[in-house]
């Protein structure tokens, strides 16, 4: 069943959320897909050389940074027919982006090979033209850098021990061998620094934080989704700070094993059922609050909107255009034993994204 909403709240029964603790193989030698659901940490084996259509294969790291004031997104993505590295600089409060480089290359079938899990200790580095791109990853911090001429940039996260993610995989009703895997992992304080020539920009904790989107997919052409992610610090019942993060994605695909939504809480994933957005925000409400509520009324929370990070990249056959809206978010979430833990005053993002890819 594909979950699109034609109302708030028109859900016809609980979603339901299966959920996978040992390893298992995404893809069958013919490419079929195997698994169908969600884990707390990625236990889904990924041969890229199993993937039938293979232009249709797509495969990111992607990182987004931000202190609430300053965001920082630094990405590599090979999409077979090419790629790219690219990094964005932009003071959300002023809405103007101070940095913005990308590296573009053609052919990415067999060469710019990322790693098959993006949640376990690993190394990437790569030279697209004169830029460069490198992650690497330890049990307890990943380093990030990009490099560019005069432009560089390096952020350095913590990973706590134990933290959890999310990573689900869906597929596509009537489509066999398509499928939608992704990685959200959150809570990592970070620090670090962008500098273009003279110019320097700086991210410091405890108030900066780094969520990597890990994406390995094979889709139909066109996809319309939601993504909503945030972390940082929450005041706890015992008056006490707490790690706090969620993420939130719908509209893509199948949902009937699993959604992408999830709160985290000291590093632990408390999976809540689907969430709905109250208003479809197209075509000009993505300025106005943004009410969400989860089916099973775990996640309550109302986006105030002081940002739309509007982007459109379309070249004929291929588009993605995003709505990327920054807000202050307040409400409550339910964790899994029934606290519950007022929110106020956060900072986070939703997205509405339109893609033909």
């Amino acid at each position: 069943m594909n979950r699109t909403y034609s109302s708030f709240m028109d859900w016809k029964e609980p979603s339901r959320q299966t959920e996978y603790v040992e390893n298992t193989p995404l893809l069958a030698e013919n490419g079929t897909l195997l698994a169908k659901g969600w884990a707390r940490k990625n236990v889904f084996r990924y041969d890229r050389d199993r993937v039938r259509h293979v232009m249709r294969r797509k495969e990111w790291d992607f990182y987004q940074i931000s202190d609430g004031r300053l965001m920082l997104q630094i990405s590599f993505a090979n999409i077979s027919l090419g790629g790219y590295a690219s990094v964005t600089l932009v003071d959300l409060r002023a809405g103007k982006t101070l940095v913005s480089d990308m590296a573009p290359f053609v052919g990415g079938k067999d060469r710019y090979i990322l790693p098959a899990r993006g949640d376990v200790p690993n190394y990437v580095g790569f030279r697209v033209g004169k830029a460069f791109f490198e992650a690497n990853t330890g049990a307890e911090r990943r380093t990030l850098r990009y490099t560019n001429g005069d432009l560089r940039a390096e952020i350095v996260m913590e990973i706590m021990p134990g933290l959890e993610n999310i990573t689900t995989v869906l597929p596509f009703e009537g489509f066999p061998d398509r499928y939608f895997m992704t990685t959200k992992q959150n809570c990592m304080p970070c620090e670090g620094t962008v500098t273009n020539g003279s110019d320097q920009w700086r991210f410091e904790k405890p108030d900066s934080f780094c969520v990597l989107d890990w994406g390995r997919v094979c889709t139909p052409y066109s996809l319309v989704w939601y993504w909503g992610n945030g972390s940082g610090w929450v005041q706890g019942n015992d008056g006490q700070k707490h790690l706090f993060g969620f993420e939130i994605t719908w509209g893509i695909g199948d949902e009937s094993n699993a959604t992408e939504t999830c709160v985290f809480y000291d590093g632990k994933a408390h999976k809540i059922g689907a969430v709905d957005v109250e208003t479809f925000p197209k075509p000009d409400q993505y300025m106005k609050p943004w009410h969400f509520l989860s089916e099973d009324g775990r996640f309550n929370l109302t986006m105030e909107p002081f940002y739309d990070h509007h982007s459109d990249l379309n070249v004929g056959v291929m588009r993605m255009h995003s709505h990327q809206v920054h807000g202050n978010w307040n409400g409550t979430v339910t964790l899994d034993d029934g606290s519950v833990i007022r929110i106020r005053d956060f900072y986070a993002f939703c997205e509405y994204v339109e893609n033909r890819w």
